[in-house]
């Protein structure tokens, strides 16, 4: 009988270790079944969104291609732009044309500085130089000179040199030898700027109907009172009529106000050739000197390849 109490307990203590190790096993399939779960749902997540990030790929990779179209389209019309450009009537031509347009201009400014040369006094020719006590006027100052230049040296036109005026010296012109050498450099002067505006087709601000000796310059919003020198020559006169008036390029009198703002607009007009040049005036009071300046940028040979 003892005997079978001993087996029967060691039976019952085997089964119940079995169950606990049963429970265990069942607990831990459980465990792992919820964590497949939790996988399935991360996964199906995540093939969602790759789903979803496909998608939109798919509609870059086809917008690119219809760029990538398209770029190609554009560079093959630049490509046949390019080969119309450098064909024989394209820009290469408009350069070429453009480079002997500047070197024909150049020629013939060139000319005009050989017809109207614009010297120091000192450095006139000898033919020049041989005239130039009867042909210099001789003033209390010039108004030409070269600014910044060693010793500030007057110019002269043909060796005639511009005179600085004075509205008050009334008996200034008793000798008409003097006024039609004054009215000389500026007719000379004036011819040369008229030229250089025709070469390089710039229309003047003030036109001139030139005549020799007995130029004039045209204003179309001139002054009704012009009354001194100074303020001709340092404003310019306020406007209050639209008319055309004619000033003159020479002197026939004691009165010089009038001929003093058309030497003043005659300026203007060659600061203009300056500034279409790319190029600064010299001042409004330096007639000679831009025009010197005016025909020493142009002849270079960096003007044709500018």
């Amino acid at each position: 009988m003892s005997d079978s109490m001993c087996l029967y307990g060691q039976a019952r203590r085997a089964f119940l270790q079995q169950e606990n190790e049963l429970d265990e096993m069942s607990q831990r399939l459980q465990e792992h079944s919820d964590h497949m779960g939790d996988f399935k749902i991360c996964t199906k997540r995540l093939s969602d969104d790759v789903e979803d990030h496909r998608e939109h790929l798919a509609v870059k990779i086809r917008t690119l291609t219809v760029a990538g179209k398209t770029l190609g389209a554009a560079h093959c019309k630049l490509e046949e732009a390019n080969r119309l450009l450098s064909g024989e009537n394209g820009h290469g031509r408009l350069k070429d044309l453009e480079q002997k347009l500047r070197m024909r201009q150049q020629h013939m400014i060139t000319q005009v500085a050989h017809i109207y040369p614009v010297r120091p006094l000192d450095e006139q020719t000898p033919a020049a130089k041989r005239g130039l006590t009867s042909n210099i006027i001789k003033t209390s100052g010039a108004e030409s000179v070269l600014p910044n230049g060693p010793q500030n040296r007057p110019l002269a036109i043909l060796g005639l040199q511009l005179s600085k005026l004075s509205v008050k010296k009334t008996g200034y012109f008793t000798d008409k030898t003097e006024f039609q050498k004054s009215s000389t450099v500026l007719g000379y002067t004036a011819h040369a700027v008229s030229l250089i505006a025709s070469y390089l087709n710039v229309p003047l601000w003030y036109p001139l109907r030139f005549g020799g000796s007995r130029s004039y310059i045209l204003d179309h919003a001139p002054s009704v009172e012009l009354s001194s020198v100074t303020s001709v020559v340092n404003s310019v006169p306020t406007s209050t009529s639209m008319k055309t008036m004619e000033f003159p390029l020479f002197f026939d009198g004691p009165e010089t106000t009038r001929s003093s703002y058309a030497i003043f607009l005659l300026n203007k007009d060659t600061e203009q050739l300056l500034d279409y040049i790319g190029s600064e005036s010299l001042g409004q009071r330096h007639v000679l000197a831009n025009l010197k300046q005016l025909t020493r940028i142009i002849q270079p040979q960096q003007y044709i390849s500018s």
